[in-house]
């Protein structure tokens, strides 16, 4: 690990992405995530990497198909409304089993909203990123220094599953500042069999393509695929426990809000209330048995979230409605304090009515 350095959120992640072997970016600007675009245009000439400011995000992550089914470690980055535009290319890498890192600084909505930072857009990262039966491997950083360490991973476990990763952060996360160490180590090598590299004579051709005619044969890519959905969900699943030991209170919360959610969290303490914290850092695959054990003696959980409540129902979910889940929300751009969370913990350990 290199020395500390102080850096942006945008930026980690773009300087995370070069140490991890990624030569090929290809973006569009947008509010707050643009600082990536530039960073990677400042970097990846003089690393012999490609940088490619695209005429839009659907013509972004086309180039990032082209790129992956070559074998390359690529990445792209938007914020929320350019995400949905990325929507069917994602698919489309889906279909054709491409690994790729896609990064989300998500900023309020829906359609243009705000510049403000958000989660709202957790439905679509977990539920819905495109069209048809998928999934994709989302990491949630809460620090400057995840947003580093996560996007290495995200290149790791792309390669290895071949699916995409996304980097899913709110706008605070790519704005703020820390001290962060960068892995500057060798990347994992992962062969790559499949990519178009060319035959040099020397064996089959390697087809890369989405479309299945045959009704069978597509039901059997989707049912192989989510064998391997659960293989990672078994194996891949990320969460972060704080004084969960004996909380009669389990918060759930992520990114920003997670943070927020620890001082809530320490001075419940103080007052006598035993609260505790589950972050889920992937929030798909989600880390239901955590929560699940939680509710063995939890008496309520409080889902805290920049949205109007989106991962609740995954919390809801996870803990089969053993416990009654609160939510503590702000929207539109607006972070919860942690005064207001303060105030969820109270009313849950009260057994307050659950709106």
């Amino acid at each position: 690990m290199a020395d500390k350095v102080l850096m942006k959120g945008n930026e980690a992640i773009a300087e995370a992405a070069i140490q991890a072997g990624c030569r090929f970016y290809f973006g569009y600007p947008i509010t707050p995530q643009t600082e990536i675009a530039a960073y990677m245009a400042k970097r990846m000439p003089k690393i012999g990497g490609t940088f490619l400011q695209a005429e839009s995000e659907i013509a972004a992550i086309n180039m990032v198909y082209g790129a992956s089914a070559a074998g390359a470690r690529v990445m792209t980055s938007s914020s929320s409304p350019g995400l949905s535009l990325k929507s069917e290319g994602l698919s489309y890498l889906a279909g054709s089993d491409l690994p790729a890192v896609v990064v989300n600084i998500q900023r309020g909505g829906p359609g243009l909203g705000g510049i403000q930072p958000s989660q709202s857009d957790y439905f679509q990262a977990t539920r819905a990123p495109g069209h048809g039966d998928f999934h994709m491997i989302v990491l949630a950083p809460a620090s400057v220094q995840e947003m580093a360490d996560l996007t290495r991973t995200a290149f790791d476990l792309a390669d290895r599953y071949r699916m995409t990763a996304m980097i899913f952060a709110d706008g605070t996360m790519g704005q703020m500042m820390e001290p962060v160490a960068l892995n500057t180590s060798e990347p994992e090598r992962i062969e790559k069999p499949w990519a178009v590299t060319g035959t040099q004579s020397g064996r089959k051709h390697n087809i890369i393509n989405s479309l299945s005619l045959d009704p069978a044969e597509l039901e059997r890519f989707n049912f192989d695929r989510y064998e391997r959905y659960a293989a990672i969900a078994e194996k891949e699943v990320r969460w972060e426990s704080y004084l969960m030991d004996d909380a009669d209170v389990c918060v759930v919360a992520y990114g920003i809000a997670a943070r927020v959610s620890k001082n809530a969290i320490n001075e419940a303490r103080k007052r006598g209330i035993k609260a505790g914290l589950i972050r889920p850092i992937t929030l798909w695959p989600f880390p239901r048995k955590p929560l699940l054990a939680a509710a063995d003696h939890c008496k309520a959980f409080v889902s805290v979230e920049l949205s109007m409540g989106q991962m609740i129902e995954d919390v809801e979910l996870a803990t089969r409605c053993r416990r009654p889940v609160y939510l503590c929300n702000r929207a539109g751009g607006m972070i919860p304090s942690p005064e207001q969370v303060l105030e969820s913990i109270v009313h849950a350990n009260e057994g307050g009515t659950n709106q």
